[in-house]
């Protein structure tokens, strides 16, 4: 899944360059290089928490770092002011930036006390999907495409 929302954020960034063109706003050029920005950290950190050695003591301490840095990114992602043709998606967004931080509280509250706690980890992760989920999902609908969800609907 990391590997494909990779491959979804550099494809956005990519056609954003490719799509910058003649009688572009000044709001839609700041909002696409604000969502390129996004996109590139949470690319960068992605890469920084895959490579983390999980058999090294200090690997708790690296992801949590790691995943309040992605806290502060999902937080501007999901305070962002949309350009008109794109509001419906600013609620989403929101929910992503919500869901990422409730995933860092629980990630934390899961290694507190210098022990693990599986069913909050388990918790934390259900909500790192989900923030991920609806990132896709903006960027679907940014690229002009319909996400294919089983558990989306959309209205028309």
């Amino acid at each position: 899944m990391k590997r494909n929302l990779l491959k979804i954020i550099l494809s956005f960034m990519l056609s954003c360059f490719l799509l910058t063109g003649c009688g572009e706003t000044q709001d839609l050029s700041q909002f696409k290089q604000s969502m390129e920005d996004i996109c590139s950290k949470i690319a960068e950190i992605d890469i920084a928490i895959n490579s983390i050695d999980p058999n090294k003591t200090t690997a708790p301490d690296e992801l949590l770092s790691y995943m309040s840095d992605l806290d502060i990114i999902f937080q501007s992602f999901g305070a962002m002011d949309f350009p008109h043709e794109f509001d419906y998606l600013e609620e989403m967004a929101a929910e992503a930036a919500t869901y990422m931080t409730e995933a860092v509280k629980s990630y934390k509250d899961a290694y507190s006390n210098g022990s693990y706690n599986e069913y909050i980890a388990e918790y934390a992760g259900k909500n790192y999907e989900r923030a991920y989920k609806r990132l896709q999902i903006v960027l679907a609908f940014l690229h002009g495409e319909e996400p294919d969800d089983a558990n989306l609907s959309i209205e028309y």
